[in-house]
């Protein structure tokens, strides 16, 4: 049996977090989140990131506008669904992109209000929808390192939604040069999740030193020891840089 089949055989993913740890990081990074883009200045919000599908930190910031509207609305979820599936393609790229087109006509400041006007009903949208529909799967595959696996919409609301804007802050960070606001209550959480995942993803025995605010140590057997920056370590499981043996497992985000 393929490694292929062995995944799309396998139970769909679910959260590791329970909800309202979920809930509280959500909340916490949309927070952080807003008040990074508050923070930039006009040239800031023009500049490239490592997201290459995207012009600049701009576009970033439409996205993930466009996401926590996803998150917010039941009507506007069924509505980008449906887009991005008849647009064809792959479907996260022409749901992201659908959501960088629908709000680029924004100013700055139309966006940054429906940021702040939305991310609580994001949040609560997000805990409604792990409660009613947590452990249902997903539709369809997502390609997690070119192997498709199944989701439960639990792991997609509690889990990838925060992971997402968490590495867009990091990028917006990187793109603008600004310092990155990072302690181990929020970002050590989310950090640790993404240990925890990649550890069961790749199944080997391992020590892991993560350096930084958001870092510890995590270990499994008699491994190889491994030492990264925190926030380097998670950039290179999201594939924005290369890793090598047990660094090379993807985690999504």
């Amino acid at each position: 049996m393929t490694t292929t089949r062995t995944r799309s055989a396998a139970p769909p993913r679910r959260s590791a977090l329970d909800r309202d740890t979920a809930m509280r990081l959500a909340a916490t990074e949309y927070g952080r989140y807003l008040e990074q883009l508050r923070s930039l200045d006009a040239a800031e919000w023009t500049r490239p990131t490592d997201c290459p599908a995207w012009d600049d930190v701009r576009a970033m910031a439409g996205h993930c506008l466009g996401m926590a509207q996803f998150a917010a609305s039941l009507k506007v979820m069924a509505r980008q669904n449906v887009t991005a599936t008849r647009h064809g393609g792959v479907f996260i790229d022409a749901l992201t992109g659908l959501q960088v087109q629908e709000n680029a006509g924004l100013s700055t400041e139309e966006l940054l209000a429906r940021y702040a006007e939305v991310a609580p009903r994001a949040v609560r949208g997000r805990r409604r929808r792990c409660a009613v529909m947590g452990a249902a799967p997903m539709p369809g595959t997502q390609a997690i390192g070119g192997v498709p696996e199944r989701w439960t919409f639990g792991y997609l609301f509690a889990t990838i939604l925060t992971r997402d804007t968490w590495m867009h802050r990091v990028d917006t960070a990187r793109a603008t040069g600004r310092d990155l606001v990072l302690t181990p209550e929020h970002d050590g959480a989310i950090v640790a999740d993404v240990v925890a995942e990649w550890a069961g993803r790749h199944g080997q025995p391992y020590a892991l030193t993560l350096t930084g605010p958001a870092g510890g140590r995590w270990s499994s057997g008699n491994g190889p020891e491994l030492e990264s920056d925190a926030i380097e370590f998670c950039r290179v499981l999201s594939g924005r840089g290369h890793g090598e043996g047990l660094l090379g497992v993807e985690v999504p985000f």
